[in-house]
């Protein structure tokens, strides 16, 4: 293990950024909310980072998210063209014996020997679509099938160009098998040499190890790029091994950042199960927010509506009616009615969204062809057409029992009032009761989803900080952010449009019963 480590350690400086060379602004991300006079402001938070010295045991981190733009990135993080791959990394591998214990018959109970073997590939197609795919939809469970974490999305993302290491994406996929070599269980992980397509912020980390001469990068990362929908990430198969294997993989992901001498492992937006089994294996745990729709057996738009308060019925409907009165068309596409014309025409509405200040084209047009050819019947693609020529659209995708928005974009030439609330939120709340799924995710971000029915709901993630002197400032920052968060929903669930009379489940009440919890 050593040498493999020494192997690794060869040429991960390949993928280390110039941080100190960064020059672009920031903005915060997080706001503390406080109602004042019926209205709802967000006073920015004070930037921040590190007090009192960095081998104080008491060193503590501020509140602070920030994000850059792409064009920084290319500028000083990482340069792009360069090979970014940390030698011998494909050749790691962790191998253990657990022992496992069983029901029998009545109440006896036998135990086993699980010969457990853990390895990293840099390249998915590397596990068979078969075996990648029975993991993540035992994972998931029956009925809540997740297509981010498919085969066939991660290879798209990989084969388009989207992640892969000239953008600070190299995959480090971990895999374990049983003694016979049978797939039971894998993880989508990365190593990184930036923060950005994460949408869980830790730039304020990253610069607070710069200042201190500590290198924050690179940095081991298990999520599905540029995507922040909650799903498994320990994508175990069912059986009377799983939670043994759940834990082993855990366990290896953590020796494997060890071995490469990463500064930090990080998991985004993983169920609450997984996040509670990192937690038990030593992870700092965060929350975070995201607006979400539920579907209380609706059978129209109209009676979703009916559950809010008149004034709030009546803003939905006059921006519904501003939309239609532009002579706007919306087409719901999927399968084979989605053809490439349409996914050019979307790539461009993506593209003229991405370029504004801010946005980050993260995603290449190959990418977006790839997902009409191998996951058409997953995807909902929201069109606008005016007098026939398509002007906006929106991208979802159908889980078992959730809708997925992801990515929306317009004509750059012309202005649509209203045309992002229609084709990105009620549209999908229209689409999910046509196909009489659960809830809607409508993606990171946006207060103003709240008026339109999409209610705070809590976010997960998992931090292994190597560092232990930066490890309990970060222990400490999440204490003091968690309890601010709660406090966040709480202020956010007042503000519901929904009737009073309306049995809607409050986020601010499933976070506090996260926080009592841990």
């Amino acid at each position: 293990m050593a040498a493999t480590g020494r192997k690794c350690l060869g040429d991960i400086n390949a993928l280390k950024t110039s941080e100190g060379s960064i020059r672009s602004s920031f903005s915060p991300f997080t706001h503390a909310y406080c109602a004042h006079g019926g209205q709802l402001f967000r006073p920015r938070l004070k930037h921040g980072l590190l007090k009192k010295d960095w081998n104080d045991s008491k060193c503590q981190l501020h509140p602070l998210h920030k994000h850059r733009s792409r064009s920084s990135i290319r500028a000083g993080w990482f340069a792009p063209k360069r090979s970014v791959v940390p030698v011998g990394t494909e050749s790691w591998e962790s191998k253990s014996e657990v022992a496992t214990t069983s029901q029998g018959e009545g109440d006896q109970q036998s135990t086993a020997q699980l010969n457990l073997t853990v390895s990293v590939i840099t390249d998915i197609s590397k596990v068979s679509p078969e075996d990648w795919d029975a993991c993540a939809l035992e994972a998931a469970g029956e009925g809540a099938r997740n297509p981010f974490l498919s085969h066939a999305f991660l290879l798209s993302l990989e084969e388009s160009k989207s992640a892969v290491k000239e953008e600070g994406w190299l995959p480090q996929h971990v895999v374990a098998r049983d003694d016979t070599g049978a797939v039971l269980g894998v993880v989508p992980m990365y190593l990184k040499g930036h923060s950005q397509g994460e949408y869980v912020f830790d730039h304020s980390w990253a610069s607070a190890h710069h200042r201190y001469g500590v290198p924050y990068y690179p940095k081991l990362q298990s999520c599905v790029p540029f995507t922040p929908a909650t799903g498994p990430r320990l994508l175990v198969r069912h059986g009377p091994h799983s939670e043994v294997v759940s834990a082993g993989l855990c366990q290896a992901m953590v020796q494997l950042a060890d071995t490469m001498g990463v500064s930090s492992l990080h998991c985004t937006f993983p169920v609450q199960r997984d996040w509670d089994t990192m937690g038990k294996q030593g992870f700092l745990r965060r929350v975070g927010v995201q607006y979400h729709w539920l579907n209380r057996d609706y059978d129209s738009f109209d009676a979703f509506l009916m559950d809010f308060r008149s004034s709030k019925r009546a803003s939905v409907r006059k921006e519904r009616k501003k939309v239609r009165e532009q002579n706007v068309k919306l087409l719901r596409l999927r399968g084979d009615d989605i053809k490439p014309i349409h996914w050019d025409a979307f790539y461009q509405f993506y593209r003229n969204t991405t370029d504004m200040k801010w946005g980050t084209p993260y995603l290449t047009r190959d990418f977006f062809h790839l997902l009409g050819e191998r996951m058409a019947d997953d995807v909902l693609l929201v069109m606008a057409e005016d007098d026939g020529e398509l002007v906006g659209g929106a991208l979802n995708l159908i889980g078992g029992d959730t809708l997925f928005g992801r990515n929306w974009g317009c004509d750059g030439r012309r202005h649509y009032p209203n045309l992002h609330f229609e084709a990105c939120y009620y549209q999908a709340i229209e689409a999910a009761i046509e196909m009489k799924l659960k809830r809607v995710e409508a993606g990171a971000q946006g207060e103003h989803k709240i008026q339109r029915g999409y209610l705070p709901t809590p976010t997960f993630s998992a931090h292994y900080i190597r560092d232990p002197n930066f490890r309990r400032a970060v222990s400490d920052f999440l204490r003091r952010e968690m309890a601010q968060m709660a406090m966040t929903m709480e202020v956010l669930d007042e503000h519901s449009p929904f009737n009073a009379n309306v049995d809607v489940a409050k986020g601010s009440a499933a976070l506090i019963d996260t926080i009592l919890g841990t």
